[in-house]
Parts: C-alpha cells; structure tokens; sequence
C-alpha cells in the first residue's frame, strides 16, 4: 500500500472545499496510507517579514519530514504532468508503494529556498495560481485519479 504523507502550512477553512477535501480522504483510504500534518503558519503583518517567516515554517516542515520519504513540494515553478504521467510518476517515485511520499504545501509566503532545494520533485499543479484550499483538493483529485489510473478502475465521481 502507498504511504503518503501531506505537509501543509496553514489549517484548512470549513466550507466547500474542506468537504471535497474530505471526501477525496475518503476515496483514497482504500488504496494509500495518507497522513496529513497540518503546520500553524507563522503570523505576520507584512511581507517584509517573509524571511523570517519562511525560517521559522522551514524549521517547522523539516521536523515533520519522515525519514526515507521522496520530498515532493508544490511550487508554481515545478514540473507539470498529465493524469497518466502523473498517475506513473507516483508509482514509480514511492517504488510501486514501497517508499513513502511527502508531499508540502506552503503556507501564504510560500516556501523557503532552502526546502525547495530538499525537494526530489519540484511539481506544479498548474500555470495558474490558485488558493491554497483549492491545490489541496487539486492534488487529493489528482491522487485519487493516479489510482485509479494504476489500478485500471475507472474514474467515478
């Protein structure tokens, strides 16, 4: 089974998106080990204090890190896939679910140089910039498409 593990700074609002969000938790339970760790982001009153925010975040990602897992982090900047791509991608990058994934979403400031760099797979989930509830369910969608693209299922929602 799948482990992944979704490092997000910033706890999630209730609304339309936390459902989707959670309904996708649902779906994917069958198929992957998912934990989620959602970080407190670091107050801040304006963006000249982004880099002592993202230190202080940066600290915080890198102790929730598993040990051994291939770092995946969001970023505008990143690669982008296809669903099929994607769907092989994963399974090829957690060695068929052998390996644990991480996964990091930044916070409103983002992310630091420094975690960027960690990363084994810098990946964008668009062109676009979105809200960071909505990459969430982006990326749960995503991962429940990946697996029901490796198990030949097909796609129902």
């Amino acid at each position: 089974m799948m482990k992944i593990s979704l490092i997000i700074i910033g706890k999630q609002k209730a609304g339309p998106h936390k459902e989707l969000c959670e309904e996708y938790f649902k779906r994917l339970k069958s198929d992957i080990s998912f934990k989620i760790i959602e970080l407190i982001e670091t107050p801040f009153h304006s963006t000249a204090e982004k880099d002592k925010v993202l230190k202080t975040e940066t600290e915080k990602i890198k102790k929730t890190i598993p040990a051994g897992s291939f770092l995946i982090v969001l970023d505008a900047a990143g690669k982008t896939f296809t669903s099929e791509k994607f769907a092989e991608q994963i399974d090829r990058l957690s060695e068929g679910g052998a390996r644990p994934l991480t996964i990091i979403i930044g916070g409103p400031l983002g992310l630091s140089d420094e975690i960027k760099k960690e990363a084994d797979l810098l990946l964008s989930l668009s062109l676009m910039t979105m809200p960071h509830d909505l990459a969430r369910v982006v990326l749960l969608e995503q991962l429940y498409r990946a697996g029901t693209i490796l198990k030949g299922k097909v796609y129902n929602y």
